[in-house]
């Protein structure tokens, strides 16, 4: 799968480790940046990360920042991407099978690397389940990004 990421200055040496870990996988890496740790804005990899997934150069995204909420934020003000920050594995995979989400925020300071990892890997094998009632949901927060009110 061709994954973007990016991340600020604070989630930088995880985004490092995930992509080493990425690529390990089989996985296609459009790194965004920060490409180093100095001091950088979260919402500007965000965006990056959610801007890739949008125009298909991505299938899927990871956003990595401090806690993961900013950055969640951020790419979610992106018309058309449904993020959440997730730091269990349940979620991992359950907002992608019903929410269809297509970018994941992951907090750096909030989890480890291998349980970041075990996140990533469960966000990019999991599939939207397609099912009526997750269709008919998505449709109504579709309405919500249009409308925006």
């Amino acid at each position: 799968m061709r994954v973007a990421i990016g991340t600020d200055h604070a989630g930088f040496d995880l985004k490092e480790e995930l992509i080493a870990r990425l690529q390990n996988a089989g996985h296609e890496v459009v790194d965004v940046g920060a490409y180093n740790a100095e001091p950088s804005d979260y919402p500007d990899s965000a965006a990056a990360v959610a801007r890739k997934v949008l125009s298909g150069d991505a299938e899927r995204g990871i956003a990595v920042c401090g806690s993961g909420a900013g950055a969640s934020i951020a790419a979610g003000k992106i018309t058309g991407i449904k993020s959440a920050t997730v730091h269990d594995v349940y979620t991992a995979h359950q907002a992608v099978e019903h929410d269809g989400m297509n970018v994941i925020a992951i907090g750096a300071r909030v989890v480890g690397t291998e349980l970041a990892w075990e996140i990533a890997e469960t966000f990019l094998e999991a599939e939207f389940s397609g099912e009526e009632r997750h269709l008919r949901r998505l449709a109504k927060v579709d309405e919500l990004d249009r409308k925006r009110v």
